[in-house]
């Protein structure tokens, strides 16, 4: 790239040993300053990297302090040997500056050390966050994120996609995650929803005759914030016709053996493994497993059906079941530590934990000796593969809640074992999930991804009389635990989206109310079609090795999804309401006690 101009002829990753004697213009910031009596030195940052510059006449440091952006002119010599720095690429060699410019001066106390600002609080670097991003891991986040994007729309063009944009105000579809609403101001008492994906417009694509589409597409969704969920982030959203589920998932393989490749010089065996979601949650009890590792799930439920412990009898007359993992090498835990993992697993709805500690010598301290024989003992340890050091814990209960124990149990054991190697990247595809999920608060079956989402034909006859056993043609991406995309065929028949509206407990009207667009749609020839869309910030966190999505995104929101830099959201004026037709209700005075 050519940058020459009056402030800078040279970026600092421009600059080596090969321009030793050359005069050149730089820019960027102070980062530190060392004063060595007649002699001065100046860390300069930019974006690209670091280099040290030499002053040796002091008068040009007059007024200079950290963070103050300057230009410096000069010449790059050779830094004496014994001051080479080898974690910087400029480390062998200096400027020699004999002219100095100050660009932008900080005339207020810094809030924080930009370059250990990861020591301050978190609220502290996000209310000052065009501070906190001067930091090199952040602008390297950032900078991989675009070229992510770049190598994405690069990939898909070769593969014939086209790049279409949907609106971003469209209908209010709230089956999923709550909708963002924006008022009308021409239509008063309207509303139109942010686009929590591009779902339904892509569709209408397929219906349109576009064969391949693609969009790096931002979304919106007005729900809880994780370490790893905003309420606004992108997506890399796709959508294909005539294919079915091994076309979506070739193309997919490609692209992110490609994508891996090309930022992080990693291959990616293909053909990625791929497991269906009974499997994954009997193995792993999650459908986003951690292949990383093993400590996969034991079911024991045929083991101690008739033994005398009645927490795990209970829970299979109850019509529940019993599984254990092996904590291998575990088995000197002390109680203490035991007891911790106990009221963790009661933070996911379990009554308690049961386990058997094995120590070096075979010998047997459990939780619940009392209640069983040595026979079904023994035969409980051999069904979990227990070995001397070994420390088996148990969860009995409804087999959902025992999957999401185990299964949370599982990765909390990691994290401690230090089982979890973010240099290692494991792929698996999670096929075949349910269709729809029993809701307990809306007393009726909701759909697991979106009411779009095609089901195996050969389980059809079953959406009519037991739902709850009905397969998906929908697939995940999982990576190291952590869901990066998620697709399914779509339905694409007038009559199979109507009863799937009516397994969901849509009236027809009501289906049509909120869907009529793309029901009329389904009555003119529309094509098979499937697609698949990943989260690209999740997908650069992984790839960054960050510890939140907010390290890769430039101005993210904090927990209840305001803006601390910004002050958003914020009230607006009485004018601006009236102008929409909307009215404030007062806030309530809280009762005095």
């Amino acid at each position: 790239m050519n940058i020459a101009n009056i402030y800078r002829d040279r970026t600092l990753d421009m600059l080596s040993e090969e321009n030793v004697g050359e005069t050149v213009r730089v820019a960027g910031w102070v980062e530190n300053i060392r004063d060595h009596g007649g002699v001065s030195f100046i860390d300069l940052r930019d974006m690209y990297g670091v280099l040290q510059v030499v002053m040796r006449d002091t008068t040009l440091l007059e007024g200079i302090n950290k963070e103050d952006c300057i230009s410096l002119e000069g010449v790059i010599e050779h830094r004496d040997e014994e001051t080479y720095n080898p974690k910087i690429p400029t480390g062998t060699i200096e400027l020699e500056a004999h002219k100095v410019d100050m660009l932008g001066k900080v005339y207020k106390q810094l809030p924080f050390e930009v370059m250990t600002s990861k020591e301050n609080h978190e609220n502290v670097r996000l209310k000052y966050r065009y501070l906190d991003l001067r930091r090199p891991d952040l602008q390297r986040n950032i900078m991989m994120k675009s070229k992510v994007a770049q190598l994405t729309r690069q990939f898909f063009t070769n593969e014939g996609f086209l790049e279409i944009e949907t609106p971003m105000l469209g209908k209010s579809t709230p089956e999923g995650a709550r909708d963002y609403l924006v008022p009308s101001r021409v239509h008063p008492g309207s509303f139109y929803g942010l686009p929590q994906s591009p779902q339904l417009y892509k569709q209408l694509l397929m219906c349109s005759g576009f064969d391949r589409y693609i969009q790096i597409a931002r979304c919106f969704r007005d729900e809880d914030l994780r370490a790893d969920r905003q309420p606004e982030f992108t997506q890399i959203d796709m959508e294909l016709s005539f294919v079915d589920v091994d076309d979506v998932i070739d193309v997919n393989e490609r692209y992110l053996a490609f994508l891996f490749k090309e930022v992080l010089d990693i291959d990616v065996k293909l053909p990625i493994q791929r497991i269906t979601w009974q499997e994954a949650m009997d193995r792993f009890g999650s459908d986003k497993p951690d292949m990383r590792f093993g400590m996969e799930l034991h079911d024991v439920s045929d083991i101690v059906k008739d033994c005398g412990f009645g927490v795990f009898t209970g829970a299979l007359e109850n019509g529940g079941s019993v599984r254990g993992i092996n904590a291998e090498g575990q088995g000197a835990m002390p109680r203490k530590k035991i007891d911790k993992l106990v009221e963790f697993v009661k933070g996911y709805g379990a009554k308690g934990l049961a386990y058997i500690a094995i120590a070096e010598d075979g010998t047997r301290k459990s939780s619940f000796a009392k209640f069983m024989k040595d026979e079904e003992m023994d035969a409980l340890v051999k069904a979990m593969d227990g070995k001397p050091g070994d420390l088996l814990l148990f969860a009995a209960d409804k087999t959902k809640l025992v999957y999401d124990v185990l299964g949370a149990l599982r990765l909390e054991l990691a994290k401690q074992m230090d089982l979890l190697d973010k240099n290692e990247y494991r792929f698996v595809w999670v096929t075949e999930f349910p269709l729809l999920e029993w809701s307990e608060e809306e007393n009726r079956f909701t759909a697991m991804h979106h009411p779009f989402t095609m089901l195996m034909e050969e389980d059809l006859p079953l959406l009519d009389t037991d739902p709850g056993k009905v397969r998906a043609k929908a697939y995940d991406i999982v990576l190291n635990g952590n869901e990066i995309g998620g697709g399914s065929v779509r339905i694409h028949q007038d009559d199979i989206q109507e009863r799937m509206f009516e397994a969901l407990g849509f009236t027809k009207e009501a289906a049509h109310e909120q869907f009529g667009f793309l029901l009329d749609a389904f009555k003119y020839g529309v094509p098979p079609h499937a697609g698949l869309a990943y989260g690209l910030d999740r997908l650069v966190m992984l790839m960054a090795k960050a510890d939140t999505i907010r390290d890769v995104i430039a101005f993210p929101k904090v927990k209840d999804a305001s803006c601390l830099m910004t002050q958003s959201p914020s009230q607006v004026s009485e004018a601006q309401l009236h102008e929409l037709g909307l009215d404030l209700e007062p806030a309530k005075e809280e009762e005095e006690e």
